[in-house]
């Protein structure tokens, strides 16, 4: 069973502008969403790829990716609420419409399997799960998979699904996502949080986990942020 000791954090309300995905603050300003931000990384290879392999192979194994790591996710934040029906998951029954708990597929379960000894071992404490963050210092805001205490530490830990093993310089990306929750999560707690913590399941290997410290990757994630305002037409960050 894992602890919990909660934080609170005010919900925010994700909307979809010409600028991507943006969540409004209880203050009432919309602010891009971090992954949306770290996309400007990405894309250039994004097109080179689906230019090599066509459009309907790209949207195939981009779905299959997305829906896969979806709900991987969901399950690691069952598992670690406690629910003892962390397998299951709520469908539309289509005998009668009703809502019911349905398995979840062998795969999907295999792929949670390679990740649940590392949560078992090395979570000790839970403070948040799913939780909306933002920081009016960056001008970004998000969603953060887990907060909580790895190997004795406080940390931000994210999930992740992967085909084969990551190398460090392949997901940059990742850490500078975890650093802007880590500072968002001490704009809106006080609490600072220095270490992140990458947990990825990769099909047919053992899993990986990534442990860097916030301060390495805050100077490229202000410089990306920068980039995508500059981009977008937006105010830059005055930092």
């Amino acid at each position: 069973m894992f602890v919990h000791s909660p934080i609170e954090l005010t919900e925010m309300t994700a909307v979809t502008t010409e600028f991507g995905r943006q969540y409004e603050t209880p203050e009432g300003i919309n602010l891009p969403s971090i992954t949306t931000v770290l996309s400007v990384l990405s894309r250039d290879s994004i097109a080179k790829w689906k230019k090599r392999v066509g459009e309907k192979e790209a949207n195939r194994v981009s779905y299959r990716a997305s829906t896969r790591g979806t709900a991987v996710h969901e399950i690691c934040e069952q598992y670690v609420n406690n629910d003892p029906d962390w397998d299951k998951y709520m469908a539309i029954n289509p005998d009668n419409g009703e809502m019911k708990k349905t398995k979840r597929t062998p795969d999907l379960i295999d792929s949670f399997l390679r990740i649940k000894p590392i949560l078992d071992e090395r979570l000790t404490l839970v403070h948040a799960q799913e939780a909306p963050l933002y920081s009016n210092h960056l001008g970004v805001a998000g969603r953060v998979d887990c907060v909580g205490i790895f190997d004795g530490k406080l940390s931000i830990i994210d999930y992740k699904t992967a085909m084969k093993p990551k190398r460090l310089d392949w997901i940059k990306n990742y850490f500078m996502q975890e650093s802007a929750y880590a500072i968002m999560w001490e704009e809106r707690t006080g609490m600072p949080i220095t270490q992140l913590v990458t947990i990825i399941s990769v099909d047919n290997h053992e899993p990986q986990v990534f442990i860097e410290h916030r301060d390495n990757w805050v100077r490229p994630l202000i410089d990306t942020i920068a980039q995508y305002k500059e981009e977008n037409n937006m105010n830059s960050l005055d930092i």
